[in-house]
């Protein structure tokens, strides 16, 4: 399969386009900033995302589409322009792949599409949280991630034959070891975005699995891994920091906030497999 990544020169575009090269798939790696020396691929493109008529020239051979390309939150940017790169680059790559008819698009969202570590404090309805969650999304990263989903809805609604998968990503490390420097984050981040990661890897084969499955029109996933980075068990964290929570599922030791199992279910994921 001829399969092509946006934000290939990124930390998880870099596992993806590696893992994809080392199943025998042909990758063409786009991204305007250069690729790492290390990286091989069939073919690179030095372009922007935001740029429509060149991504689908440059797509315009590809089988898949894996949309990472993205500004990964608030804050180093204006808030108008973090929000209308990531919808409108979203956007063009989603209705780019239907024009030159790639069916299997895989697009990078985030657990922060329903509000979360960007929120001024995050509303969660119940634990662990599922995909059919609703979004209280307050900021501009927070709000495309959503709007990134919607149109992802939107598109399988006017393109019956495209499968399109909406993966939200936790924050993304090497290993579990990495997210003890997360603890010295100031405004509570730990606890507004439910102690959670998941891992590079697991990330990239999430991608892969998600290009490579006829899912029949749009699928929300939670990619997170299955245990918090915390010391203290899961249900004394939600007790004494979302104490108004209710627990509707297994929070026992050191259980996850984020309930992984349609991944699972429909795309054959999990977390530490290999």
């Amino acid at each position: 399969m001829r399969i092509a990544v946006t934000g290939a020169a990124g930390r998880v575009g870099g596992h993806v386009v590696e893992l994809a090269s080392s199943l025998g798939h042909s990758v063409v790696a786009i991204d305007w900033r250069p690729l790492s020396s290390s990286i091989d691929v069939a073919r690179y493109a030095d372009v922007d995302t935001m740029d429509y008529e060149r991504l689908a020239e440059v797509i315009s051979d590809c089988d898949a589409l894996i949309h990472l390309a993205a500004i990964t939150g608030p804050g180093r940017d204006p808030d108008h322009v973090v929000h209308n790169t990531n919808v409108v680059s979203s956007y063009n790559a989603l209705r780019a792949a239907s024009q030159v008819g790639i069916q299997r698009v895989c697009q990078a969202s985030s657990i922060n599409a329903i509000g979360g570590r960007f929120s001024e404090w995050p509303r969660y309805d119940y634990f662990p949280l599922d995909e059919r969650h609703p979004s209280y999304a307050e900021d501009p990263y927070s709000l495309s991630k959503w709007e990134c989903e919607q149109q992802a809805d939107a598109m399988s609604r006017s393109n019956p034959d495209m499968s399109i998968a909406s993966l939200r990503l936790h924050g993304v490390v090497d290993s579990r070891a990495d997210t003890a420097e997360w603890s010295s984050l100031p405004g509570k981040v730990i606890e507004k975005q439910l102690w959670g990661y998941v891992e590079f890897q697991a990330v990239a084969r999430a991608c892969l699995l998600a290009v490579t499955t006829d899912l029949g029109g749009h699928e929300v996933f939670s990619i997170v891994a299955p245990d918090t980075m915390a010391e203290s068990p899961s249900l004394t964290l939600a007790a004494d920091t979302y104490p108004e929570v209710p627990v509707r599922g297994d929070l026992s030791g050191a259980n996850g906030f984020f309930d992984c199992s349609k991944a699972d279910s429909i795309l054959g994921w999990r977390h530490d497999a290999h």
